[in-house]
């Protein structure tokens, strides 16, 4: 489990596809303090760290990973947001973020903000994922390639976040312009409460 604020941009040093998988290897400011198996979230995906080597780690996606996000778009020197696991003994400064992400989305908007910029996206509209808690909700949660934010104007298939310099300048925002493909997932209590209802 995740905050949504994000430690670092990683860089992409290797990417190596073997059948329908594929490995990715990463190089980080926090490689000494990793271990096998720890979970790390990658633009909101959680992967697990099956090796470490010299002064990067790699993880694996598999197909179902890659055919539901972007990573499978990566390419070798890209920088990936990433963050280690949750400790249960502090603040939560985001919002509850599984690393589970639902589907991707496509940057249609940017706005000058005074200083700030405001992003819109858009993502694929299915009603049955709807009723299923797959949407978003003025001033509610998304998080986006792992980055907590808070919605703003939704509408059936499209949000807008307001994304501030400090964000913009610590996390791959830097590099979304209109036309790119992100991560987002959906906030997790709203698929609980959907789901509650279908008992009631």
């Amino acid at each position: 489990m995740f905050s949504g604020i994000v430690e670092e941009m990683a860089t992409l040093v290797a990417i190596e596809k073997y059948q329908e998988n594929i490995d990715f290897t990463i190089k980080c400011s926090f490689i000494d303090e990793l271990k096998i198996d720890q979970s790390i979230s990658h633009n909101g995906v959680c992967l697990t760290v099956v090796s470490i080597k010299d002064d990067t780690y790699t993880t694996t996606a598999m197909k179902e990973t890659l055919d539901r996000t972007n990573l499978g778009k990566l390419k070798v020197g890209d920088k990936v947001n990433v963050e280690r696991s949750m400790l249960m003994n502090g603040r939560l400064d985001g919002h509850i973020v599984q690393g589970h992400v639902d589907e991707t989305a496509i940057c249609i908007a940017m706005d000058d903000a005074g200083g700030s910029t405001y992003f819109t996206f858009e993502y694929h509209q299915d009603k049955t994922m709807a009723r299923r808690g797959y949407f978003t909700v003025d001033k509610g949660s998304v998080t986006v390639n792992g980055v907590s934010l808070t919605v703003i104007t939704p509408t059936e298939n499209t949000f807008k976040v307001a994304i501030i310099p400090y964000t913009r300048e610590n996390t791959n925002f830097c590099n979304i312009k209109v036309g790119s493909e992100v991560n987002i997932e959906f906030d997790i209590l709203g698929k609980y409460i959907a789901r509650l209802q279908e008992f009631i």
